[in-house]
């Protein structure tokens, strides 16, 4: 098969969790497990870090890896989803992995794969476990995809656990209270293996600390042990970041501090939106447990954060698309993701806001709906995908919370109304879900 006939194949016999839900989703390692074992178990030549959470865990995992590039080492990175390129899965030293390498994989396995019947995330697990170690990669960040105990990518026994923060999300998946889908994600701290826990809740630290306990973990709460604030201002909070900045500008310039005592002075980091000052925070505590096994100087963490986005490839992230008039799309795409991002858009100084809104069919969209601003403009899309909601279903879901708009039967065509109806000085946002995102940047 060539790469196209590959794709074809992968997403239609294989299912795919961000397709289709929670039919792709198997709440065991069997098959991942079966996956490794055929390849000869290359995750367990590898090391890696492990990065879970309900929010901000691919912020994490790319600036983790930048970081890791800057001081030279030669690093595999494994994200999902993807947004425009099934490749910006598996990257080494930001390049994604090769469209033959892919092509040449699936074609050696497939008889193998149609016996264990993978799902498509299980059987990339096993691809990019394999990429890497042909590469020879000095060190694997691996993000999970969905919770943690049971995600495909818990086969590994890394070197660092990072879990950046709990959440609502999945609940039908991974729990219907915070302290379930703790438990969840907390399933990635493994024996003897340090974790370190980005923001901290009360819900959520009683189980961290009860399964680290277990496995003797030592734990770091990040938020506990480092502040961040906006470059020559006090440690302050998310809220108040978000006033002072104008959310256009293509690098923000952070403080951190370590029991009030400064750290890094005036680090510039290339993902804006305010939300990464809590991130920045975990990846900071990381790499202090990480020059345990790593030399990583301060010039390396300055080169790193500045960097993120053209070393890594991360894109979706307070995406500036344009800026007469302003267009900005964010994957946030939970209720917790939503507010902060929502916090932005209304630092923003606008003469009229038009909200571009595509989400997917299993989420609990009344919890995002409900904090959507009722003064905007909607044009109601659905993405190009199976999992989509009905752009139908969703407007008529918005206007029992008083959200008015037009109903599209595209993406794209969402947002050539926008522009066309938009002025100068006008915020058009692009939201609701990844894939809503990955149409229009």
């Amino acid at each position: 098969m060539n790469y196209q006939q590959t794709l074809k194949y992968l997403y239609d016999a294989l299912p795919m969790y961000q397709r289709v839900g929670i039919a792709a989703y198997k709440a065991n390692l069997d098959n991942t497990i079966a996956i490794c074992d055929l390849l000869n178990n290359p995750h367990r030549q590898l090391q890696c870090i492990h990065v879970a959470g309900t929010n901000g865990k691919g912020s994490v995992s790319h600036m983790i890896a930048a970081i890791l590039q800057a001081a030279g080492y030669k690093t595999g990175l494994y994200t999902s989803p993807h947004l425009k390129d099934f490749r910006e899965r598996i990257r080494v030293n930001g390049k994604m992995i090769s469209k033959k390498f892919i092509s040449d994989f699936v074609t050696k396995h497939q008889k193998d794969f149609e016996k264990i019947q993978p799902s498509f995330f299980e059987m990339t697990v096993g691809l990019a476990f394999q990429y890497f170690l042909e590469n020879r990669v000095d060190i694997a960040v691996i993000e999970t995809g969905l919770g943690g105990r049971l995600d495909s990518t818990n086969v590994i026994h890394p070197i660092l656990s990072v879990i950046t923060n709990i959440d609502w999300d999945h609940m039908n998946l991974l729990g219907d209270t915070l302290e379930k889908i703790a438990s969840e994600k907390a399933g990635i701290i493994k024996r003897e293996v340090p974790v370190v826990i980005g923001e901290l809740t009360s819900p959520s630290k009683r189980v961290f600390i009860k399964k680290a306990k277990e496995m003797q973990a030592p734990i770091f709460f990040a938020s506990k042990e480092m502040s961040a604030a906006l470059a020559g201002t006090s440690p302050i909070s998310n809220k108040n970041a978000v006033k002072q900045l104008s959310g256009i500008e293509a690098y923000i310039r952070v403080d951190v501090s370590r029991k009030r005592k400064l750290l890094y002075e005036n680090l510039q980091l290339d993902l804006t939106g305010s939300y990464q000052l809590k991130n920045v925070v975990t990846v900071l505590q990381s790499i202090a447990l990480l020059k345990q096994h790593f030399e990583i100087r301060e010039e390396h963490i300055r080169i790193g954060l500045s960097t993120v986005k053209s070393s890594t490839g991360l894109a979706g992230r307070w995406h500036v698309i344009s800026r007469k008039p302003l267009i900005i799309a964010d994957t946030g795409h939970n209720q917790a993701g939503m507010k902060v991002v929502l916090e932005m858009v209304h630092s923003l100084s606008f003469d009229n806001l038009h909200f571009v809104l595509g989400m997917v069919n299993d989420k609990d969209i009344d919890k995002i709906l409900s904090l959507l601003p009722k003064m905007a403009n909607y044009y109601f899309c659905k993405a190009a995908i199976p999992r989509g909601l009905d752009a139908v279903l969703l407007a008529e879901a918005a206007a029992s919370f008083h959200l008015k708009g037009e109903i599209y039967n595209s993406v794209k065509a969402a947002l050539k109304a926008a522009k066309s109806k938009a002025g100068l000085n006008d915020l058009i946002f692009v939201g609701g879900s990844n894939f809503t995102v990955a149409e229009v940047i």
